[in-house]
């Protein structure tokens, strides 16, 4: 069921441009609205196959469907980052005193949504019966202890957007503000290698494995006219290129982890964050060629219906409030709690995830909407 569902509702109403012709609305904001809206649903799959279908889970708890979302979390998170990198630098280019208000507008709503969410969970984690002493329940309220379990994109997102105003608010060539800003995205990798496993933040290596998507969509932004013109000229040999390229540099990606892996502190291994940087040079190779698919494809075919419309407009709001109701109606919530029950039809268990999480993105985007209007003028 889910397939098919999900192949229908991304291509339904689809344009496909003929041979020497384009989707001139590639890049569009529409289009990368649609684009982020299947990535959306796609990470719901993710998290719900993590929970079903992980080679994590013992063995007598699998049960089948979802196997090929579970390892592609990063190269869904790595669209999101990619648009917002490219939506960045064109909106500086286009709107006038872009920069103007910046934090007020751009990071603010991001916070506002990430905190809201926080809140959400805390309350859901005090009614399923999560025993928290006074110091684990202040890190929480103050976001310096994960409540949410998908909440790093909140982290992430406003120091990104930060290496980007300062870069572009105080550096008088733009080269220089493409480097701080590329400069910062390095950091925050490297912070990331730094820091062991742990339940507080930066709690593992989905912190940061996909972060250079972000100023990778900053410097096509910059050279898109140019880079788009070549593509086009030979895009049936980049077409197939990036095909073929998919699986080896994805098992790439695998055997890093298997070999130099993230975990090195679990069994005392030498050169732990070298180890954990070459993991992250893999999955980059990976996700660069994943995010070529896509805007090779996108270059072709034109998304739009009123579906992924509606998802584009909820994308961060769904990805940060769904992940409560896979807790909610998975073995166990929260890895130690008693969920309300556990769906063990993959089906029915996406659709109780899907159907409250819809509703309460809606209610979560007004709510931040209107808190948002005593802050931006």
């Amino acid at each position: 069921m889910v397939y098919p569902i999900l192949i229908v509702g991304t291509f339904w109403g689809a344009k496909v441009s003929g041979r020497k012709q384009w989707n001139e609305e590639c890049f569009s904001l529409e289009q990368m609205k649609a684009v982020q809206a299947v990535a959306a649903l796609c990470i719901v799959l993710h998290h719900v196959g993590q929970k079903t279908c992980a080679d994590w889970l013992p063995k007598g708890q699998i049960i089948p469907g979802l196997e090929p979302f579970v390892p592609i979390g990063y190269l869904l998170v790595s669209i999101f980052l990619f648009c917002s990198g490219y939506g960045l630098y064109k909106s500086y280019c286009t709107k006038e005193n872009y920069l103007k208000g910046f934090c007020r507008k751009r990071i603010l709503p991001v916070v506002l949504t990430g905190y809201m969410v926080t809140l959400l969970y805390f309350v859901a984690r005090l009614v399923m019966g999560e025993h928290m002493s006074v110091g684990r329940a202040i890190g929480y309220l103050t976001g310096l202890r994960l409540c949410n379990t998908n909440g790093w994109f909140v982290y992430a997102l406003p120091v990104l957007y930060l290496g980007f105003y300062f870069g572009f608010r105080f550096c008088k060539k733009e080269r220089n503000a493409f480097l701080v800003t590329t400069l910062v995205a390095l950091i925050y990798i490297w912070i990331g290698t730094c820091i062991n496993h742990n339940d507080i933040l930066f709690c593992g290596e989905w912190w940061y494995n996909s972060i250079i998507a972000f100023p990778a969509g900053l410097y096509f932004a910059r050279f898109e006219r140019p880079v788009t013109e070549h593509i086009r000229r030979f895009y049936l040999i980049y077409l197939i290129l990036a095909l073929l390229l998919y699986n080896p540099l994805f098992e790439l990606g695998e055997i890093a982890q298997m070999r130099l892996s993230y975990y090195g502190e679990s069994w005392g291994a030498e050169h732990i964050i070298l180890r954990r940087w070459g993991c992250v040079i893999a999955q980059a190779l990976i996700s660069f060629d994943f995010l070529c698919i896509v805007w090779l494809l996108s270059m072709k075919i034109k998304l739009g219906n009123r579906l992924l419309a509606f998802f584009g407009t909820l994308t961060l709001e769904l990805y940060l409030v769904h992940g409560l109701f896979v807790e909610l109606f998975s073995r166990s919530f929260l890895g130690n709690l008693k969920p309300i029950f556990f769906c063990s039809n993959v089906a029915l268990y996406i659709c109780i995830v899907l159907i409250p999480s819809i509703p309460r993105a809606m209610l979560l985007k007004k709510l931040v909407g209107r808190i948002r209007s005593g802050f931006v003028p």
